[in-house]
């Protein structure tokens, strides 16, 4: 039901201007007595504020107009929108009805007293603050009254309707899509078979797939022709001796490079006639006044049996010569020869076991044997791999 707003506004208005012409015939009441409306301050007060009850008047039927409009957009607020009209119309009502209060008889001498004592503008205080009261207060409900109008007027904000768009999957996702041959959830067909809540689905196989399988059958075709057939490319055996003839280069050159860096935990026996003849020429120019040119020994030992003072493999022999032994009188080569010239000498002084030269001196040492070198460095590795563990 809709509630009569109109009505309500024009009784409130009716009331008020009523009570407005009420208090301008109570000033008007004793005639005979000095009256303070005849006061041209009084007089122009009060012409305003009949003014501004004018214009609140026409602006509150502005206001329940426009207040219909937005109650029919918000029904449940139009109770309290009437309601607080009501209000307003009742506050004017309260201060108009008290301006009776100027109508009170004042005796007449006190009156001139008055005014000549404690007047402002010609009218006493309590007149002229009440009507300033009065005017306050109108202004006050007009720019309520103006607000309002302005809430009313008021354009709701258009509502944006958010639409909702698919989100699109990247396109290497697609791409991996189509290249699988995906079908959606519903085209999938099922096999019937069940193992443990697993599926087992009629899907092609992925595209990539089969053009990988193909891809291996041309290939294996190709590799045939050429390899076994054709014999266009070189087989695994040929391979094989290529890499190692470049092994043996590399080996040579690496050898060429390292052979200073030879030391008694490096060398190892030197065969070719080359190194041999060095080492040679190298002993006969060195060695040979302690051991003779053959090796049978002259101040020193016998190099061509198998007994050895200080071991007899070629590590132990790189080491004697290098080092030397002083406390028997041979003197340390390693400042005299290069680490390929002592690894010749040793391989040398090797060679020259079992040659029975004529004049052998007696042997001296340990008999030594290879076999006994290979057991004694057997031991050695593994009672170094026992302390590392």
């Amino acid at each position: 039901m809709k509630i009569p707003v109109k009505k309500q506004w024009f009784k409130g208005a009716l009331i008020a201007g009523l009570l407005a012409v009420s208090n301008v015939t109570a000033f008007a009441a004793d005639a005979s007595k000095p009256s303070e409306l005849n006061n041209s301050l009084a007089i122009v007060l009060l012409i305003v504020i009949v003014g501004l009850l004018l214009v609140i008047g026409m602006l509150a039927y502005v206001v329940v107009t426009a207040g219909e409009l937005y109650v029919e957009r918000l029904k449940e607020k139009q109770k309290e929108e009437a309601s607080t009209a009501l209000k307003v119309l009742g506050m004017i009502a309260l201060c108009m009805i008290s301006g009776s209060v100027f109508a009170a008889d004042v005796p007449a001498a006190d009156a001139t007293k008055e005014v000549v004592i404690t007047t402002i503008g010609g009218l006493s205080k309590t007149t002229f603050y009440s009507l300033i009261t009065v005017l306050a207060l109108e202004l006050v409900v007009l720019f309520t009254l103006l607000f309002q109008l302005k809430t009313f007027l008021a354009k709701d904000k258009p509502v944006l309707e958010v639409e909702e768009v698919e989100a699109k999957a990247p396109w290497w996702i697609t791409t991996w899509n189509k290249m699988n041959s995906f079908k959606p959830e519903a085209e999938v067909t099922d096999t019937g078979h069940n193992y443990d809540g697993i599926k087992e689905l009629d899907n092609n196989l992925p595209k990539w797939w089969l053009y990988g399988f193909y891809a291996c059958i041309v290939f294996a075709f190709v590799y045939i022709y050429r390899f076994h057939v054709s014999h266009s490319g070189p087989s695994s055996l040929q391979e094989f001796q290529t890499e190692m003839a470049k092994a043996d280069i590399e080996k040579e050159e690496y050898l060429k490079s390292s052979a200073s860096k030879v030391d008694e935990n490096t060398v190892t026996l030197l065969t070719d006639a080359s190194a041999l003849a060095e080492g040679k020429k190298l002993f006969g120019a060195s060695c040979s006044p302690c051991h003779g040119a053959e090796g049978q020994g002259v101040v020193g030992p016998n190099l061509t049996d198998d007994y050895w003072l200080h071991k007899g493999g070629i590590k132990d022999v790189f080491k004697t010569i290098k080092y030397g032994v002083q406390e028997k009188g041979m003197k340390a080569w390693k400042n005299d020869f290069s680490p390929i010239q002592l690894a010749q000498i040793a391989s040398y002084i090797k060679s020259l076991q079992g040659t029975k030269p004529a004049g052998a001196k007696e042997p001296q040492g340990d008999l030594f044997t290879e076999d006994q070198k290979s057991t004694t460095d057997t031991t050695k590795t593994a009672e170094q791999k026992l302390v590392v563990k």
